[in-house]
């Protein structure tokens, strides 16, 4: 099969890859319908060291099972399925919790010798607990929204439900990438009165808009902080989410927060001290978020996408083959592109 392979920072190629089996019998293969590339994705894109034998890439994706291990029960040849970002058992203690991302039996995608999801094909391992059978066929045109489920709207729903969002809450997004997008109409669909986009490429605050963002703030630093505080009535965003992970934005949270409200951090931190000294305790500010364990909302969030009350796929802004995908990071990278949907 054909797979897109990360050799270090800017060097993504696509190479003939060995084809996926089963390899236990928890396993399933599923040759992909739909996959995208990730913001996450432009971490390693611009500073993963150079390696002789690569990274398979990508962890997004849907697609139809082409062949099941002799455990497998739930799923059968010729579904269509889309999968969490991460695979999981969906039966161990932090599963039964809610936590899959935290699963004992777990893993990630493109390690350990998992294929990664920019690829042709791929095993995916503990297929019973982690794919969902997707009710549509597989040129359905809600199939874009329905690969959201797979990460970038869970994460955003994450950083809503984490942030405590509730129907007459005023909320502050971070970031006007995919997630801080998807974490706006995840705030509207939670009831929040006020949705305040933190962002400056006004082709994705419009989109921000059209998702229930009631006001965008341009400004950064000091200047957006006092313009939050503006739109609010003087105290601060009830509930913040952090969609970028820089030590800025973290910075921003802090300085745009009501006192006692919540901040949720969904992106990856590029730091490592934060200001969560006496300033926050005084404050009883509450500082949560993390990964999102995007298995336990993909059921509750599906009749929503089924019924066109929310549209995450409008996110993808660029469709792209496989052959493609190269340049798909560089524009992402280069901020030309917001998320590239990859059709195989």
């Amino acid at each position: 099969m054909r797979a897109a392979i990360m050799y270090g920072a800017g060097d993504v190629r696509v190479e003939d890859r060995p084809d996926p089996t089963i390899v236990q019998p928890t396993d399933t293969v599923v040759r992909t319908v739909l996959s995208c590339v990730c913001g996450s994705d432009l971490w390693p894109y611009k500073s993963m060291p150079a390696t002789d034998t690569g990274r398979p890439m990508g962890h997004e994706f849907l697609g139809i099972v082409e062949e099941t291990g002799s455990d497998v029960t739930h799923i059968k040849v010729g579904d269509l399925v889309v999968t969490p970002f991460t695979y999981c058992d969906n039966t161990c203690d932090y599963c039964k919790k809610g936590l899959q991302s935290s699963c004992r039996h777990g893993g990630r995608y493109g390690w350990d010798g998992v294929d990664g999801g920019q690829g042709e094909a791929v095993r995916v391992p503990q297929s019973d607990g982690t794919l969902v059978k997707l009710p549509v066929d597989a040129d359905s045109e809600l199939l874009p929204s329905l690969l959201a489920l797979s990460d970038v709207m869970g994460t955003g729903h994450h950083g809503a439900v984490t942030a405590g969002v509730r129907p007459g809450d005023r909320v502050l997004v971070i970031g006007d990438g995919a997630v801080g997008l998807s974490a706006v109409l995840a705030a509207k669909r939670l009831g929040a009165e006020q949705i305040i986009l933190m962002g400056r490429h006004t082709d994705r605050t419009d989109l921000g808009r059209e998702f229930g963002a009631t006001d965008v703030v341009a400004e950064r630093g000091n200047e957006g902080i006092a313009r939050v505080r503006e739109l609010t009535g003087g105290d601060g965003a009830d509930r913040i989410i952090e969609a970028v992970g820089s030590r800025q934005t973290l910075d921003t949270a802090f300085g745009a927060i009501i006192d006692g409200g919540t901040i949720s951090r969904l992106g990856v931190p590029q730091y490592m001290e934060g200001p969560v000294g006496a300033d926050m305790i005084m404050r009883n500010i509450t500082l949560t978020g993390g990964v999102s364990p995007a298995r336990a909302y993909i059921e509750e969030l599906l009749p929503d996408v089924l019924s066109g009350v929310i549209n995450p796929g409008r996110v993808f802004d660029q469709t792209v083959v496989l052959d493609e995908v190269p340049q798909a990071y560089k524009d992402m990278n280069d901020r030309r592109v917001l998320k590239a949907l990859i059709r195989l």
